[in-house]
Formats: C-alpha cells, sequence, structure tokens
C-alpha cells in the first residue's frame, strides 16, 4: 500500500495542469497496465492477479454455459474480485471460492483449478458436468470444502485429495464414479465430511476411515462395496482417543460378514444404517451402550440370533428397523424405555412367545410391524392405547383370540390376516359367542311321603305373577312390531308407486338443491348435490370404521346397505353453534364445489343434538399417512408429489379468491387424496360451525404440529399469509419426506431445511427417494425448494400470495398446468353434477 501510495503521488506531480477528467482518465489507463503486466499491488479484492485469471479462462474454456451465467467473466479480468464476475469470491486479488450450484453448467472442471492456490471452497453441484474429479484439487493447500454432487462425474477419486491437510467436506454424492475409495481421504486431522454415497464405487472401507477422529458424517451408501466392515472403529491412533462419528449409512451394497462390535465404541453415533447387504451373524450386546443413537436399520440381511436386552437401554432411540432377517427368540421386556421410539419393523423374521405388553406402555410409537413371525397367545387388548398409531400389523403368525375391538376398528383385516385361532377382525372371521354354562344338575334327594297337599308359600305366588305378566309383554311387544312391519311395508309400497320422473329427480338432485327427510330415530337429514342417495336410517345403521380424531371430532369411514362409502365427522358435543347459525353455515359451506376441495354432501341433525357431517370418501387416506406410514416397498414420485403440491395450491386458491375464506388449519392430515393421488382439501370453513373456544383449540394443535405460521401466537385470527405459511410446510413435507410434527436436531422443518440450504449440503433437504432422478430433476427440486422457503419466511409481508404459488409451481411442472385451474375445475365439477 505504501508503494502504491507512492506512485500516485509522483503521477499526480507531474502532471498537475491537467484537467479532473484527464486525471482519472490516465489514473485509469495506469490501473488498466498494472493488471496487463501482472501487478496486484492495488487495493485488496480489486484487481484478480494474473495467475488466477488465467486460471479461472481456462475454467470457463472447458464449460458450457447454455443459459449465459458466464457472461461477466469478461476479457479484462476487471471486476473479478470485486463482485462483477459470477460466483467468484476474493481475498486480496486471489479467488478463494468459486460458487456456481444450479446453474445448468456442462462440459468438465478443468485440471487448471490447480493454480488457484488460495481456493477453500468449489461448489458446483446439480449441474450436469462429466469427465474426472481434477487431481490438481491436491495442490491447494487451503482446500477446505469440496461440493461437486448432483453431476455426472466419472472416473476414480483421486488419491490426491488426500494432500489437503485443512479439508473439511468431501461430497461427490449421485454421479458415476467408480474405483476404490482412497485411504488417503483420511489424512486431513479436520475431516468431517464424507459423502460418497450414489456413485458406483467397489472394494472394502480404508481402515484409516474408520479411525479418523474428526469424521461426523461418512455416507457411502448406494454404491458396490463388498467385504467385511472393518471392526476398526474408535480404535486409539497416536494421539487421538475421541471419536466424533454421528451418521454412518453404508446401506444398500455388497457387505457381507458381521456387524463390527467396535461400532459401540462411538459413543456419538445417532444413526446406523446397514439396509440391503449381506451382513450375518448375531447383533453385539455392545451396541446397547450407544445412547444418543435415533435411528438403526439393520433390515434386509441375513442377521440371525435374538434381540438383545441390552436395546433396551437406548432411550433416544426413535427408529429400529429389523425386518427381513432371520433373528428369533422372544422379544424382550423393558421395551417401556424406549419411550422416543415411533417405529419399530420386526418383520419376517422368526420371532416367539407372545407380544410383549410393554410394547403398549411407548406412548409415541406411529408404526408397529410384527408380521411374518412365529408369535403366539393373543394380542394385547393394551395396544390400543397406542393413540398415535397409524401403521399396525400382526398378519401371519400363530396368534388366537380375538381382536381388540379398538384394533379392528382402527385397522383393516389385512393387518390380521393369516392367524387361523384369530377372530374378529371382519364379518368374516366373526368370534363364535361362548357356549352356555353347564352345571351338573343338584344331587336329588330321597322323595319324602307326604300324607297331605303341600300348599303354595307367598314366594311361589310372586314369581308365578311376575313370570305371567312378561308373557304378556313378550305378546304386546310382538303384536306392535308386526303393525309396524305392516306399516312400512305399505309405506314403501306408496312410494313405489310415485312416477319415475319423480323418482328419478330425487334420486339426483339438482346442484345446489338441498332434499330434506327425517327418519324412523327422528332428526334431520339435509342433502346437498352429490352421487348418494340415504335416508337418516341408512346413515345411522351403516357400518362404521373410525378413521381418525381431530378437535373438530371423530371421522369415521362409513359403508351403506348398498355398499357405497362415505365419510362421516361426527362434531364434537358443546363446540358447535346453535342449530339455526350451524344450518345457515352447512348450507353456504354445501354449495362450495371445486376438485381439489372435499365436497361437504349432507349433514344431519339428531334429536339428541348430535351433528354429522357427511363428505365423500378418499381411499388412499391423508397425505400424512401417505407419506409417513407407508412400507419401504412403496415409492412415491416427483411427479405425483408436484401434483398434489399444485393441486392443494388450486384448491387454496379457489377458497382465498373464490370463496373469501381462510382455512386456518391446512396439514397434511386435513389432504386427504383420492385413488388417482389427487389431493382433495379437508375441514375448510369447519371453523364457521364452532364456536370461539373450539377454533383456540384447532389454532393451538396446529402449532403443535409445527404447521402454525409465527405471527399467530400474537394474532390469535388466521389469514391468506399463515395459510401460505402453512402450504409452504407442506410443500417441504414433499421434497424432505420429514413430519413437521418431528423436530429435528431440536428445530422445526422449515428452520432445519434453511439451515442445511446455507450450510450448502442442500442433497440432504431431499427425499432420498427422490435423489436418484436429481440430473433430470434437479432444477425443478430447487426451483421448488426457493419457493417453499419464500412461504414459510418468518415476515408474513415476505410471503406471495398462493395464486402466486400457484404460478409458480405450473411455470416449474408445465405438463401439469395443462390440467384446469381451480376456477375452471369448479365449473366442470358443477356442470359434471348438474348432468
Amino acid at each position: 500500500m505504501f508503494m502504491e501510495s507512492h506512485s500516485i503521488k509522483s503521477f499526480h506531480g507531474k502532471f498537475f495542469l491537467c484537467s479532473t477528467q484527464l486525471l482519472l482518465l490516465c489514473l485509469l489507463l495506469a490501473l488498466t497496465c498494472k493488471f496487463v503486466s501482472g501487478d496486484s499491488t492495488t487495493e485488496d479484492g480489486v484487481i484478480v492477479t494474473q495467475a488466477d485469471y488465467q486460471a479461472l479462462r481456462a475454467i470457463k474454456r472447458e464449460l458450457t454455459d447454455s443459459r449465459g451465467v458466464l457472461r461477466s467473466w469478461n476479457d479484462s479480468g476487471l471486476g473479478a474480485c470485486s463482485g462483477g464476475w459470477a460466483g467468484i469470491k476474493c481475498v486480496k486479488g486471489q479467488v478463494i471460492a468459486i460458487q456456481l450450484p444450479w446453474k445448468g453448467l456442462r462440459g468438465r472442471v478443468s485440471e487448471k483449478i490447480g493454480q488457484l492456490q488460495a481456493l477453500r471452497k468449489i461448489s458446483l453441484h446439480d449441474n450436469l458436468l462429466v469427465g474426472p474429479v481434477p487431481w490438481s484439487l491436491g495442490f491447494l493447500p487451503n482446500l477446505r470444502g469440496v461440493y461437486l454432487f448432483n453431476n455426472r462425474l466419472s472416473g476414480s477419486i483421486p488419491p490426491s485429495i488426500g494432500n489437503c491437510p485443512v479439508l473439511q467436506t468431501l461430497d461427490l454424492s449421485n454421479n458415476a464414479l467408480t474405483g476404490k475409495i482412497p485411504p488417503s481421504l483420511a489424512n486431513s486431522t479436520r475431516f468431517f465430511r464424507l459423502n460418497l454415497s450414489y456413485n458406483s464405487l467397489f472394494g472394502s472401507i480404508p481402515v484409516s476411515l474408520t479411525r479418523s477422529p474428526s469424521l461426523t458424517l461418512l455416507a457411502l451408501q448406494h454404491n458396490n462395496l463388498s467385504g467385511s466392515i472393518p471392526d476398526t472403529w474408535g480404535v486409539p491412533s497416536r494421539n487421538n482417543s475421541s471419536y466424533q462419528l454421528q451418521f454412518l449409512a453404508l446401506d444398500n451394497n455388497l457387505f457381507s460378514g458381521s456387524i463390527p462390535v467396535s461400532l459401540s465404541k462411538l459413543v456419538l453415533l445417532q444413526e446406523i444404517s446397514l439396509s440391503n447387504n449381506k451382513i450375518v451373524g448375531t447383533i453385539p450386546d455392545d451396541l446397547g451402550k450407544l445412547s444418543k443413537l435415533q435411528k438403526l436399520d439393520l433390515s434386509n440381511n441375513a442377521i440371525n440370533g435374538s434381540l438383545p436386552v441390552s436395546f433396551t437401554n437406548l432411550t433416544s432411540l426413535v427408529s429400529l428397523s429389523l425386518l427381513n432377517n432371520r433373528l428369533g427368540s422372544q422379544i424382550p421386556e423393558g421395551l417401556q424405555n424406549l419411550h422416543n421410539l415411533t417405529l419399530f419393523d420386526l418383520k419376517n423374521n422368526q420371532f416367539i412367545g407372545h407380544i410383549p405388553e410393554s410394547i403398549s406402555n411407548i406412548s409415541g410409537l406411529t408404526q408397529l410391524d410384527l408380521s411374518e413371525n412365529n408369535f403366539t397367545g393373543e394380542i394385547p387388548a393394551s395396544l390400543a392405547s397406542l393413540s398415535n398409531l397409524t401403521s399396525f400389523n400382526v398378519s401371519y403368525n400363530d396368534l388366537s383370540g380375538s381382536v381388540p375391538s379398538l384394533l379392528s376398528k382402527k385397522f383393516n383385516s389385512s393387518s390380521f390376516v393369516g392367524n387361523i385361532q384369530l377372530c374378529g377382525f371382519s364379518i368374516s372371521t366373526a368370534c363364535q359367542s361362548p357356549p352356555p354354562l353347564n352345571l351338573p344338575p343338584p344331587p336329588m334327594e330321597a322323595p319324602k311321603r307326604h300324607h297331605h297337599r303341600r300348599r303354595l308359600s307367598t314366594k311361589d305366588i310372586i314369581l308365578i305373577a311376575v313370570g305371567a305378566l312378561l308373557a304378556v309383554l313378550l305378546i304386546v311387544c310382538c303384536i306392535l312390531l308386526c303393525c309396524l312391519m305392516r306399516k312400512r311395508a305399505a309405506l314403501k309400497e306408496k312410494n313405489g308407486k310415485s312416477t319415475t320422473s319423480k323418482a328419478i329427480e330425487r334420486a339426483v338432485p339438482k346442484a345446489g338443491t338441498e332434499v330434506e327427510s327425517g327418519g324412523e330415530m327422528g332428526g334431520k337429514l339435509v342433502h346437498f348435490d352429490g352421487p348418494f342417495l340415504f335416508t337418516a336410517d341408512d346413515l345411522l345403521c351403516a357400518t362404521a370404521e373410525i378413521m381418525g380424531k381431530s378437535t373438530y371430532g371423530t371421522a369415521y369411514k362409513a359403508t351403506l346397505e348398498d355398499g357405497s362409502q362415505v365419510a362421516v365427522k361426527r362434531l364434537r358435543e358443546k363446540t358447535t353453534k346453535g342449530q339455526r347459525e350451524f344450518e345457515a353455515e352447512a348450507a353456504a359451506l354445501g354449495k362450495i364445489r371445486h376438485p381439489n376441495l372435499l365436497a361437504l354432501r349432507a349433514y344431519y341433525l339428531g334429536p339428541k343434538g348430535e351433528k354429522l357431517l357427511v363428505f365423500d370418501y378418499m381411499s388412499n387416506g391423508s397425505l400424512a399417512s401417505f407419506l409417513h406410514a407407508r412400507g419401504p416397498e412403496t415409492v412415491i414420485d416427483w411427479p405425483t408429489r408436484m401434483n398434489v403440491a399444485i393441486g392443494v395450491s388450486r384448491g387454496l386458491n379457489y377458497l382465498h379468491t373464490q370463496e373469501n375464506m381462510i382455512h386456518g388449519n391446512l396439514t397434511s392430515s386435513n389432504i386427504l387424496l383420492d385413488e388417482q393421488t389427487s389431493p382433495h382439501i379437508s375441514d375448510f370453513g369447519l371453523s364457521r360451525l364452532m364456536t370461539a373456544a373450539a377454533n383456540t383449540n384447532v389454532i393451538a394443535t396446529a402449532g403443535t404440529l409445527g404447521y402454525r405460521a409465527p405471527e399467530l401466537s400474537k394474532l390469535k385470527n388466521a389469514n391468506t399469509k399463515t395459510d401460505v405459511y402453512s402450504l409452504g410446510v407442506i410443500i417441504l413435507e414433499l421434497l424432505t419426506g420429514k413430519s413437521p410434527g418431528e423436530p429435528t436436531n431440536g428445530v422445526d422443518l422449515p428452520q432445519w431445511v434453511a439451515s442445511i440450504v446455507k450450510e450448502e449440503w442442500t442433497n440432504e433437504v431431499f427425499d432420498l427417494e427422490l435423489m436418484r432422478d436429481t440430473p433430470t430433476i434437479g432444477d425443478e427440486l430447487l426451483n421448488t425448494l426457493k419457493l417453499a422457503l419464500h412461504c414459510v419466511d418468518p415476515s408474513p409481508a415476505a410471503r406471495p400470495e398462493v395464486v402466486q404459488v400457484l404460478q409458480q409451481l405450473e411455470e416449474i411442472r408445465p405438463e401439469l398446468a395443462a390440467v384446469a385451474s381451480g376456477d375452471d375445475g369448479a365449473k366442470e365439477a358443477a356442470q359434471h353434477t348438474s348432468e
């Protein structure tokens, strides 16, 4: 800086007669000459050094920039280090970072990148790059992070990368890399994150990686790695005594041998995934020492032995999957200690004995699969107390007795089939009534001879009178029943003589009309337009199955006598408005029709104040169960998820713009899917039927589920922007596959996603099922993620309106935009019902 200041003073003294404009021009020429000559003595970060300039030009020449992202990389080099060149950051005229993710770049990464001696970070993930990973990366002494995931890179991983002494993160996942994993990668003492998943690597795991004390994440899943998993984890080497590994993913490889006992030394482990390999042997008891373990997946191997008793000490465990192995013996007692467990899957093993009662004490359990084992005895009735259970299966065992009634109502027969001695889970397996208890006749006493006739006592007279009275009452009841049956037959005959045109008009009411009827049980049934015709008696006598409960009430799946199915919501008592207000609001809701809104078909007001709402039945259940309660064999692809996001946005947009209605409680549990997995928003407008106190409870519940906008704690009233926040959370749920009701690392879903994106670990945000197709849908995933984060912005003013969300989603997936929009769809639906 001193030399620069001195030269400028000399220059100014020599040409002191020049005008101000001429002086500025001369200064510019002087700076340009200094750049051309390679002089970088100007102000830090303004002029790039000649060596770095040449390297950047070489990098650009080997890239195909179809979007024109690199047009700012000009020939002069001016602005490269002052924010003018896209994706370039500098310090003292030297490039320290190249950040160009999601730019559609093709071509290769030039070996000239090794000339950027100050480079700390290269982030070119989610592009279309081909060719090898540059060897010259190993020449960069300051390199800290390499993010080249989600490209099409090939060849092997250069061992030279191990020469980078301060390397912290290497993410080459989801490429086409082959060869072995270089042992030298573990040379850096600061190496904490290695992700090589979704490639075609082969060979074994280098022992050096198992002894890396700084490594916190090791992701090698979905490769062709083979051999035994090293049993050298956590073994001290030199002065290294503490190990930081928290996430170990080795699933979907070709590993054989047994589970290493030394894994128990990694006391900070939170997730272990060894599924879909060829692992044999028993589960080490020492794994029960991993007090921080949250997820253990050993499914689809050939593991034998028993479930270690020590596993009852894993109090942090959230998910335990052992399906498709050869485990046997009995399930150990003490499972009530696993109070954080939500998934417990033992399917297709050889477990024996009774199902432990202690399972019923795991209150947070949502998925329990004990099918295809050798369990005996009865199903514990206490399992019905698991209120959060959404997936339950004990099929194909040797269970006996009757299924607890609450379980048989909540889960269909497929959860219980294959148990020959089990009954009560379907009509065809109804339990027989126990036979009458046959007591032996009392011993006969020797008859005594009496010389006089026995007189009736007072007790005998009373019994005879009571018996006679009962006989008279029975006869009267039979007469009344016969009269009632004749009356019903006459009524049916009278109705049958009505004209055909009136019958058709009643069977298919015109759109928007209401048909009121009362049944023999009393009450009032009001029909709206729709395909169903039933009486109040038909509805109240239908076979019902509980689908779920909410703050509004209990939802049932009702099967009518003709076999048709409807969804019935029984509203909670003392939470609804008075009858006159209720009927007015229900009539307005019954007229709302849109392809992505669940239609209210009828309502019933009972003589004792009960209130029932009748809707279309959606065979695929809620979006929440569709995403989180499915089996591992069920894959939800990106077009299906995007179709759901667009459909929900259309339905919400219709509510906001056409009905001027706020939903206020939009969650994935309130989005129902039909046979084509098209979404239908439910529970809209129900707040109008409820008292103010009931609506307050609804908002509070939405907050606990992770969908409530932060400002609702102060406003208390929902609006369009709070609905958009909930919509953004649902889109994040579709992208990540994570439930908003289950905090990740102690924060809610929007905060977790934002933190991952900030740290340039974006590929870990998306559901693994979506990562398989990132070469073709990478841009769509990214743009949808940006939109979702926009929707969940903490500031309501920064959030878009739902119509803008819909427009952007349709631009991201244009082929789905061809489907009729909300307004047109509503017109088509109305026209269809009127026809």
